[in-house]
């Protein structure tokens, strides 16, 4: 019987899974209610109109609508989502 294990086995596999973050929908695009808008660290984006955020910071779509990326003071941004039918889409 051996008594060593096979050569470059066992340090291998051990790495972490990726995270896939960042922007998932752009703004025009249609989405549906949960939607998935943006993976982040920390709140680099901040939930707009009809947006929720997840314990994670993820930015999620709470109706049907159009995404629209706005600003929310000087220096911070916002995600919203308007209904179809809204003027405030057409603006984007």
């Amino acid at each position: 019987m051996a008594h060593k294990k096979g050569a470059g086995s066992t340090r291998n596999g051990r790495g972490s899974n990726a995270q896939h973050r960042g922007v998932k929908v752009y703004a025009g695009t249609t989405v549906r209610a949960g939607n998935i808008l943006v993976r982040q660290v920390g709140s680099t984006l901040h939930a707009g109109k009809n947006v929720g955020t997840g314990k994670d910071f993820t930015l999620f779509s709470l109706i049907d609508g159009i995404v629209r990326y706005e600003w929310r003071s000087n220096t911070q941004r916002k995600v919203s989502v308007y209904p179809a039918g809204s003027p405030l889409v057409a603006i984007a």
